[in-house]
């Protein structure tokens, strides 16, 4: 085991590992291990030009992720769901539904445990719900899903991707191994993963947010499958477009699956929300402050604006992704978000992209902690206080959780913001 990041929690995990038989390297015997060993399992948090893989790669050696290692041993019915947004809650939601048709189910992967902490405990009449990222399925190969969802795609982690193209071959890997007697769940309201439908052999479930005759859709505020009202989006407890059309996902998910369609319908509205997505933390002084620490990109971003029904002060900021912040600047003109303030490594990208977009009405500063207090100083009783980054989190924090729970504190008033 290696890892080039040193800190006092990875030495205590490398300890308890090395008692387990595991052997740790130093920099210096790289090498050694590198001629030593058949297989690498890297972490989805290493990118694969990384030296160690290149290194592994130029001997011919295998290269798998963590998640393929899991996928390998996996017995439950696997359900995979990707995309740029709507993951966790989609996760999530066919979660609940299967728990409510009385069946064993772990969510797993990219949220909560990794695949491989819980591929033991699984057996042949259980399920696994699996959230896969695109750093996952760079080493990802062996995992055939019974039912595979794939959200949306927009634009994300170009910074580790370099390009569209490879992130959404990326995205489309997640259906490569299915047969004829598996289920493609595709969003029918985006025009990439629409497109998947005609290379695949599996059986296609569409669903979308427009009136259809087949799959499942919403029409005049009630859903549908296959022609079934199941439900009316009025019965959701976590409101949003965005979550009508991962409900959406869940739903046609759940039919596939063989669920009853009631039972799912109200465990998928019963749902209420993952945290940091779009979470009313507290309102104090007037002012409704909201935790969209999870809007790590600009779909995210706008998603959340869209949720907006007052006038709202921004947080945008973080660690950049490569991405452009132009069509997030010509939305916040046309939208209720009255102020914004820029903070953390992309602030100077972020103004640029505003100054393009002509938006004037910001605040630009270095750090988190300082970002809230200027938010919080510049928003009005009657308004909102929005964390919805467009950003990774990286720059100062773990990750988004660790950056939505700082938000939280200081807001509360357990900081002083």
């Amino acid at each position: 085991m290696y890892d080039d990041v040193k800190s006092p929690k990875i030495s205590a995990l490398m300890t308890e590992l090395t008692l387990l038989g595991a052997h740790p390297v130093e920099g210096d015997g790289l090498e050694r291990a590198i001629n030593a060993c058949d297989i690498l399992v890297l972490s989805p948090g290493i990118p694969i030009d990384h030296a160690l893989p290149v290194a592994f790669r130029r001997q011919g050696k295998c290269i798998i992720g963590e998640e393929e290692l899991g996928a390998l041993f996996l017995r439950a019915t696997a359900v995979a769901v990707t995309g740029t947004n709507g993951k966790t809650t989609t996760v999530s939601m066919i979660d609940a539904a299967l728990r409510a048709a009385g069946k064993n189910s772990v969510m797993c992967g990219n949220i909560g445990e990794p695949l491989v902490g819980k591929v033991e405990e699984l057996g042949f009449d259980d399920f696994a719900v699996i959230e896969v990222s695109s750093f996952q399925l760079e080493t990802l190969s062996s995992l055939r899903p019974h039912v595979a969802v794939i959200t949306n795609i927009t634009e994300d982690h170009l910074n580790r991707h370099y390009n569209m193209e490879n992130y959404i071959f990326l995205k489309s890997k997640l259906l490569r191994n299915l047969r004829g007697s598996e289920y493609a769940v595709l969003n029918a309201d985006d025009k990439i993963v629409s497109s998947f439908a005609e290379k695949i052999r599996s059986r296609v479930i569409f669903f979308s947010l427009s009136p259809r005759t087949d799959g499942v859709w919403c029409e005049n505020g009630a859903v549908y499958c296959e022609g079934t009202r199941v439900f009316s989006a009025n019965d959701m407890q976590s409101g949003g477009e965005h979550n009508l059309a991962n409900a959406l996902a869940a739903m046609a998910a759940s039919y596939a699956l063989g669920l009853d369609l009631g039972v799912a319908a109200k465990a998928v509205c019963s749902f209420k929300g993952v945290r940091h997505r779009i979470q009313t933390v507290c309102e104090r002084g007037g002012k409704v402050y909201i935790d969209d620490s999870k809007g790590t990109n600009v779909d995210a971003a706008i998603k959340a604006i869209d949720c907006m029904h007052r006038e709202t002060v921004m947080l945008l900021g973080g660690k950049d992704k490569g991405y452009e912040y132009y069509p997030l600047f010509k939305k916040i003109k046309e939208s209720r978000v009255v102020h914004t303030v820029l903070y953390g490594e992309n602030r100077f990208r972020l103004l640029a992209a505003a100054q393009e977009a002509g938006y004037t009405s910001f605040s630009l500063c270095t750090d988190f902690e300082m970002a809230v207090k200027l938010a919080d100083h510049a928003a009005k009783p009657g308004q909102n206080v929005l964390l919805s980054p467009a950003s990774s989190s990286f720059d100062e924090f773990s990750g988004y959780e660790e950056r939505g729970d700082a938000f939280a504190r200081m807001v509360s008033g357990d900081a002083g913001a």
